[in-house]
């Protein structure tokens, strides 16, 4: 069986909301999905899942959340060398600068990118659930 970790920040619950659909999308594939927040999540728990979603609002100047998602982030970076790996989360405002620069920074981490990151405007529609739970099907 393979085993997903799905990490993810959220303030307003939009995050939140695509995160569980993404580990939906992965569980209907069979998976074990276990679901953490950044405080949950380090470089030493990589190694435990053959694939791992991460999730994060654009915030700010369209960075991802610096308190703690970050901190935890550049933490487990080294560690996700050829681990297979998928991205999403929600903006407000910008026009998604955020989830590029993500996208890119993890690709010069050289992880495996299953899937198209996953992001919407504020609280997710049926369209957007739909592609978390492609993207949670993906990492399986």
């Amino acid at each position: 069986m393979s085993k997903v970790a799905v990490v993810f920040w959220s303030g307003t619950g939009n995050t939140q909301a695509m995160a569980e659909a993404v580990a939906e999308g992965a569980r209907t594939k069979g998976a074990e999905v276990t679901v953490l927040g950044p405080s949950e999540f380090g470089a030493d728990q990589v190694a435990l899942y053959d694939a791992i979603a991460f999730g994060c609002p654009s915030m700010g100047a369209e960075v991802l959340e610096e308190e703690e998602f970050e901190p935890m982030f550049a933490s487990v970076e080294g560690a996700l060398h050829g681990k297979k790996i998928a991205l999403f989360g929600s903006w407000g405002w910008g026009g998604g600068a955020w989830m590029n620069d993500w996208e890119a920074r993890c690709n010069d981490a050289g992880v495996l990118m299953q899937h198209a990151p996953v992001i919407c405007q504020e609280a997710p529609d049926d369209a957007a659930l739909a592609e978390c739970r492609e993207l949670g099907a993906s990492l399986v």
